[in-house]
């Protein structure tokens, strides 16, 4: 099963860091948030990426062509270009196709390019830029149950602001950026049939304002009800609040830790 990951795009309400590398490189506890996205997919089984690049896709590249090195340690004959490499990390058997999408490419676009890559009747899509706590082999199942064309999961977004309970004039509970309990959006985390490949134009289409209102008006977009955890990076204080996540052990999307 192939997993597409949309990592081209500029990110600009996160030019902190997105002016020097892509988005999905950019860090939570030292590693890309790319990784943590494959790391959920890997522990439910699915292992075999295809990385949609476009803005400084080559960041990402060089990641990859390096992740041997960078991860294991290793010992280097020089002279003879041989390397040996000891202790291997945990993401053996990882298939990881980086394919050029272009840098103004849009969702859809990219996903339509990437169909080269795409092997089988079924794939699944997610966003760079993303991560929850989703059982991903029970959102397959609910895909396969359906019977649809597509399935998206749609999820609580998190509150800007701080929620408190009020009695009496004192704060009775505190709740720093809950997840709204009222109305759903968008989380990414998607299940495709190939089919919809034939639903997506030119480079110019989005899946958000092309593919999926096709789907709806066609009655074949099903929905993956969410209520976990679900945090996107769109912003320096969520990439600091995924952060503090994770330095704190309190990352409810790393299962497999």
């Amino acid at each position: 099963m192939k997993v597409v990951l949309l990592a081209g795009g500029l990110g600009t309400r996160l030019r902190e860091e997105t002016e020097f590398k892509p988005k999905p490189m950019v860090e939570i506890g030292g590693r890309p948030i790319l990784w943590h996205i494959m790391k959920s997919y890997a522990h439910y089984g699915f292992t075999d990426f295809v990385v949609c690049l476009g803005y400084k896709g080559d960041a990402i590249r060089d990641y990859f062509f390096n992740y041997e090195l960078r991860n294991s340690d290793a010992t280097i004959t020089l002279g003879s270009r041989s390397v040996e490499f000891h202790h291997p990390h945990d993401e053996r058997g990882w298939r990881v196709t980086l394919a050029d999408t272009g840098e103004k490419t849009l969702t859809g676009g990219r996903v339509k390019r990437a169909a080269k890559y795409i092997e089988g009747d079924r794939f699944m899509v997610t966003y760079g830029d993303g991560v929850a706590d989703i059982d991903l082999r029970d959102l397959m199942r609910r895909h396969e149950a359906r019977g649809k064309l597509a399935t998206v999961t749609a999820v609580h977004p998190s509150s800007r602001f701080g929620q408190l309970s009020v009695e009496d004039g004192m704060v009775k509970v505190f709740r720093e950026k809950p997840q709204v309990e009222e109305g759903w959006i968008n989380g990414g985390f998607f299940v495709f049939e190939r089919k919809v490949l034939d639903l997506i134009g030119s480079d110019q289409d989005s899946l958000e304002n092309g593919l999926l209102e096709k789907l709806t008006k066609m009655d074949q977009l099903a929905v993956y009800a969410h209520r976990g955890f679900w945090q996107c990076m769109d912003t320096f204080r969520e990439m600091q609040t995924l952060n503090q996540l994770w330095e704190t052990g309190r990352a409810p999307w790393a299962k497999w830790r």
